[in-house]
């Protein structure tokens, strides 16, 4: 299994004060759900889990090495402002750094002009159904770099994953992500997934 919670890209951190906390209230009630089902959490030390908002032509998005907290603040969350594939790069400017899994977030919002929320969340169980019924990206290709990015770019032209908003990364143990219009959108897919 890859290790968690490492950041493989290049990091450009412009570090500031924490961010207005009435932008990220609703992302963050729906992360202490997420925290609360244990789809966000930590295993052996390290965090798993990530979360994010559009935020005008840019993004929010939980910081790297949070998913082992219980609780959130403005100071766990902070604003993509750019990011390059080519040369695996992003741009960040908040309290923390940006989650390791922000390409992933970074691409969906790019392709999907509709998409204003993003849950990376982990459930082994779930993440099984899902390989089997719905879209997914290769067993090879590793969480966190550009190669997922383009795989995910490539899943929204030759599947249905606009429609379906779930997948699964196949080379991510238990890797799930789901999006939609809002935080209730994206969330709820999760969770009906959950209850099937």
């Amino acid at each position: 299994m890859q290790q968690e919670g490492v950041i493989k890209f290049k990091c450009n951190w412009i570090k500031t004060a924490p961010l207005n906390f009435e932008l990220i209230k609703e992302l963050n009630e729906w992360r202490d759900k997420l925290y609360d089902a244990k789809l966000i959490g930590e295993t052996e030390g390290i965090g798993y889990g990530n979360i994010s908002i559009r935020y005008k032509n840019n993004f929010i998005i939980s910081g790297t090495s949070t998913g082992k907290l219980p609780k959130l603040t403005a100071e766990h969350y902070t604003l993509v402002t750019g990011y390059d594939l080519d040369k695996n790069t992003l741009t960040n400017a908040g309290p923390i750094l940006a989650s390791s899994e922000s390409l992933t977030h970074a691409v969906i919002y790019e392709h999907e002009k509709d998409v204003n929320a993003i849950m990376h969340v982990h459930h082994l169980e779930l993440w099984k159904k899902l390989l089997k019924m719905f879209p997914a990206t290769g067993k090879d290709i590793e969480y966190g770099t550009p190669s997922m990015a383009r795989a995910i770019c490539k899943l929204f032209e030759d599947s249905n994953l606009a429609e379906e908003k779930i997948f699964a990364m196949a080379g991510h143990e238990g890797g799930i992500v789901s999006f939609g219009n809002d935080p209730d959108e994206a969330g709820q897919k999760l969770f009906s997934m959950l209850n099937m």
